[in-house]
């Protein structure tokens, strides 16, 4: 196993492994024998990952090889052109922002991008934005909003970056201008969390008409561990609290916080990036055909009475 691998993955793993020491050897003789670890492998993989307790589903939305925005843009869409700065500052490469042309409709497109490699980690904060991130998302949606174009949006964060710098810029700031601008968009707003929903680095690019998450990604006010950390000083407890904050899709979508879950392959999106992608693909295509339906004033309305659905509350005299 490496060190991006989660530890109920080990019997996955090591199954895999034994497969490819097989296929290695060119035996046709042990053709019958790689087909049945192969189902066997299939099995394996839809018995661990349909009983995964919240803490697990929080391990496997961090996984490293989960596609990431540049991942969804090159699998789903052509000609994209990104735009860069929020002509204030600087240029902040935790956030994709720009144009493209999605099966047909031009639309923009918006997302964290956390890194792959350590270099490119350091040099997008590891999908942190500052205030100059949000404010380049808000110039392009702005954008978007004057040319009649569809806004697609990609949540993959542990959350808005806390750090000095940021707050001397206006990271709050930035955060509820995005919430306000965005809640009166006049053009369709798809949100998709891909991986980690986190606080309000991602609902600064998350009120949307339609949102929507990956099977195994996670939304919540804040982290497991930083949950932890505030109640109970011990962030060892983060398996406990990854329970408490229902942070998971299916408890989303009983929630009424999200719309729809996006079902992954298999061993979950970083074992067939390709697949996860395509079904990312189908239900956006799918939505945007909808809300095409929808005039501006009407699209405002429609975003306006989703998040006023939101919670439940009782009037008392």
């Amino acid at each position: 196993m490496s060190k991006n691998d989660v530890d109920f993955e080990r019997p996955i793993i090591e199954l895999e492994q034994k497969i490819e020491e097989l296929r290695g050897l060119g035996d046709p003789a042990l053709e019958d024998r790689i087909d049945r670890m192969a189902e066997q492998l299939r099995e394996l993989r839809a018995e661990i990952y349909a009983r995964l307790d919240p803490w697990q589903k929080t391990l496997v939305a961090r996984h490293p090889r989960r596609p990431y925005t540049l991942d969804y843009v090159a699998g789903l869409m052509t000609d994209f052109v990104e735009l860069h700065g929020d002509r204030r500052f600087a240029d902040d490469r935790s956030i994709v922002a720009g144009f493209a042309v999605f099966r047909g409709r031009p639309v923009a497109v918006i997302g964290h991008q956390k890194g792959r490699q350590t270099r490119e980690k350091i040099e997008r904060n590891f999908g942190m934005p500052r205030p100059e991130g949000y404010r380049k998302a808000l110039r392009v949606m702005q954008m978007a909003e004057k040319f009649g174009r569809p806004v697609l949006t990609f949540i993959d964060t542990p959350g808005a970056y806390p750090g000095i710098d940021a707050e001397e810029r206006g990271q709050a700031e930035a955060i509820a201008t995005n919430l306000r601008e965005m809640a009166r968009l006049r053009v369709p707003v798809l949100v998709t969390v891909t991986g980690e929903g986190g606080s309000g680095g991602a609902l600064a690019i998350g009120v949307g008409n339609r949102v929507n998450m990956l099977e195994f990604a996670i939304y919540s006010v804040i982290s497991p561990e930083g949950c932890a950390s505030i109640l109970w000083r011990d962030a060892a407890k983060a398996p406990e609290m990854a329970r408490a904050l229902r942070l998971t899709a299916p408890d989303l979508l009983k929630l009424g916080v999200i719309d729809e879950v996006i079902p992954e392959p298999p061993g979950a999106a970083h074992a067939d990036p390709a697949r996860a992608i395509e079904l990312v693909g189908e239900v956006l295509e799918r939505q945007l055909a909808e809300l095409e339906q929808l005039g501006p004033e009407e699209l405002v309305e429609d975003r306006y009475r989703r998040f006023r659905r939101i919670g439940r509350f009782t009037e008392v005299a």
